[in-house]
């Protein structure tokens, strides 16, 4: 070993062991606080999971950052920080629709670190019973994918549930195809969730044309079941699931990124019990309907121009309570405890037939 090389590595341990240090005071404050929470001397609701106050640390270390380390690599190195300091107070349970090697579950991770328990949830209403139930803290779904639209299951169980939006966390996805096959040209069956198979459709269509595509729940499911019949005598057939799915289930990956759209990303939503406090940037998201008459949902949708208030999202269902009526999901940036949106809230109530504010949280951190 030269004396230079010698001479870095000295200087790395030596920052190892500061850093060390300082994540260890970091987690002693976390369980001060976390007693603090428990005394109930402070005027405290004793809720553990700040989506607001994490999402600020995040901004702020993303505003100081000079790199070399990119933002995203600066996010998971603090949230994993976050999350262990975290589980000293309580380790969340956190339910998502499994089984494990979902992307459901990555956007799990990517919320809340590994320092939480993983409560898997055959479908997603069982997501939104679990946490209903209090077996889990915490639920993650997915509620949009940017190439095929909006999960309609998730809108419509958020229409009668008295859960909150506490979070959102948007994830890039790359499908890959896994099988216990080594030779593409084996392969004479596709298992995937009918999504994933539709964002690879022209990918199946040039390198496997002939292959049978069969849709199941999820693309984590359809690498178990590849696993499952591996294990028994062998399969030609393959699933479309995360490099993930591949290491859980001990499959071989014969292509990776074979979506259609390489800019495809499915955005998820964190529900809980408890409404989050402003935290400088974030969205609220609204269901409502219009009454009927001419230029009903004109009417409605008005106060939010009027107060400078920005829409970022319109999306009709539905309301499946009469033939042909129609409820609206809504996006708006900002706080529901911000001035504008409070009086454009206050006057939409007055023209709406239905208005149910689903939550306000902070914007993705990406």
């Amino acid at each position: 070993m030269s004396d230079l090389l010698k001479q870095f590595r000295n200087q790395i341990d030596a920052i190892d062991d500061q850093i060390l240090e300082l994540v260890n005071a970091r987690a002693k404050l976390a369980r001060e606080i976390g007693h603090v929470k428990q005394s109930g001397n402070q005027k405290d609701d004793g809720v553990i999971y700040r989506p607001e106050r994490e999402a600020q640390i995040l901004r702020r270390l993303q505003g100081q950052n000079t790199g070399p380390l990119a933002n995203e690599a600066v996010n998971n190195i603090f949230r994993a920080v976050m999350s262990n300091c975290r589980a000293l107070e309580k380790e969340l349970a956190i339910a998502f629709l499994g089984p494990l090697g979902t992307y459901s579950e990555e956007a799990a991770l990517k919320q809340f670190g590994e320092g939480r328990t993983a409560v898997v949830c055959g479908t997603i209403d069982e997501v939104f019973r679990t946490v209903l139930a209090g077996q889990a803290d915490y639920g993650v779904v997915p509620v949009e994918n940017s190439t095929e639209g909006a999960v309609g299951l998730t809108l419509d169980l958020l229409m009668g549930t008295p859960l909150k939006i506490c979070g959102e966390v948007t994830l890039p996805v790359h499908h890959c195809l896994l099988s216990g096959q080594s030779d593409l040209s084996n392969i004479s069956h596709v298992f995937s969730h009918g999504q994933s198979l539709s964002q690879c459709h022209e990918w199946l269509n040039k390198n496997l044309p002939l292959a049978q595509r069969e849709p199941v729940t999820s693309n984590a499911r359809a690498a178990q079941m590849i696993h499952e019949l591996v294990a028994k005598d062998g399969t030609f057939a393959a699933a479309i699931a995360s490099k993930r799915a591949a290491e859980l289930f001990k499959l071989n990956i014969l292509a990776e990124n074979i979506e259609d759209d390489t800019k495809n990303t499915t955005r998820f939503l964190v529900l809980g019990a408890h409404d989050v406090a402003p935290s400088g940037k974030d969205k609220t998201s609204l269901v409502m309907s219009a009454q009927n008459k001419p230029g009903a949902v004109l009417q409605l949708l008005e106060p939010l121009s009027r107060h400078g208030v920005s829409m970022t999202k319109f999306e009709s269902r539905p309301s499946k309570q009469t033939l042909w009526d129609y409820v609206f999901f809504v996006d708006i940036e900002g706080h529901q405890q911000e001035a504008a949106i409070m009086a454009a809230l206050d006057e939409i109530a007055k023209q709406a037939s239905f208005l149910k504010v689903l939550g306000s949280y902070p914007v993705a951190i990406v």
